[in-house]
């Protein structure tokens, strides 16, 4: 029962760390050990060349537009003590946007977050609460890669593990308040839930699915198929996973999404590949 304890902590924790579209939701729903780090090189790609109007009515862009965003991260958890832990976030994108007149692209670092995240409580060590409050700061100029402002957030999170139809299942609940400082906001409301099953005895294989959202709001209502650029928009995804533990050191997940409906937002279709590496134990 400790085993299997603690191999279903372990795949919560990486399915957490799965990619989604235009950043990354890392649930952290079971706690680092204290003194152990945590790292999860990612890549995430994006594609779009229809959107939601403000009526949520979907269109092709004009003249034949297209966007798509490249993107390369690397996420750091490390465990202070038994109920705290620091994740830091560093991302990478390259955005480009071409239709029948014109091609842009644009790349560079976009906002460094830095957070912590601290434990509340658990029930039967088989269900987790948890808090992370986290700082965002930009490391660009160029404000087609992010609102270059300041911001910070508040995020709940409520993990567990069980069984069902004889097979060991894991959830997290996510959902995440971020405000930034400039004078248009935005205020952000990001939230996500993830169900999923290992498919063997032996916890290699999982597969899992992910429907999560995210609601922008600003006074800035200017739409642009750059979508980071973008203040004022809404849109819910689907999305699924399947992850393969190779060790207890390292795992490797795969993810595929689409956007379900939005709001002055692209139409998108999203991929990722990520890596966990547990580096020491």
């Amino acid at each position: 029962m400790i085993v299997l304890k603690t191999y279903l902590k372990f795949l919560l924790l990486s399915l957490g760390i799965s990619a989604m579209a235009y950043g990354h939701s890392y649930a952290g729903g079971f706690p680092v050990r204290p003194k152990r780090l945590l790292l999860s090189p990612s890549f995430s790609y994006f594609s779009a060349n229809k959107g939601w109007d403000s009526l949520r009515r979907k269109n092709p862009f004009p003249e034949n537009g297209k966007f798509t965003s490249l993107g390369f991260s690397l996420y750091a958890e490390y465990g202070l003590s038994r109920r705290w832990t620091l994740a830091v976030l560093l991302p990478y994108v390259q955005n480009t946007y071409e239709d029948n007149k014109a091609k842009t692209i644009s790349s560079g670092l976009t906002d460094l977050e830095i957070g912590l995240r601290y434990y509340l409580a658990n029930i039967n060590y088989i269900y987790y609460f948890t808090v992370q409050g986290t700082y965002i700061t930009p490391l660009y100029k160029d404000l087609s890669l992010g609102y270059r402002e300041q911001g910070a957030e508040i995020k709940f999170a409520f993990a567990g593990s069980g069984k069902v139809l004889g097979k060991n299942y894991y959830f997290t609940l996510e959902n995440g308040v971020r405000q930034y400082f400039g004078p248009d906001g935005p205020t952000q409301d990001r939230y996500t839930g993830t169900f999923g099953l290992t498919l063997d005895r032996k916890f290699r294989h999982q597969v899992s699915v992910s429907l999560g959202g995210f609601y922008s709001s600003s006074t800035f209502t200017k739409f642009s198929p750059i979508q980071a650029t973008n203040k004022n928009f809404a849109f819910n995804q689907a999305s699924i996973t399947y992850g393969l533990t190779m060790s207890r050191r390292f795992s490797l997940f795969l993810t595929g999404g689409h956007f379900i409906n939005g709001r002055n937002t692209g139409d998108g279709t999203t991929a990722s590949a990520s890596i966990l590496i547990k580096p020491f134990r």
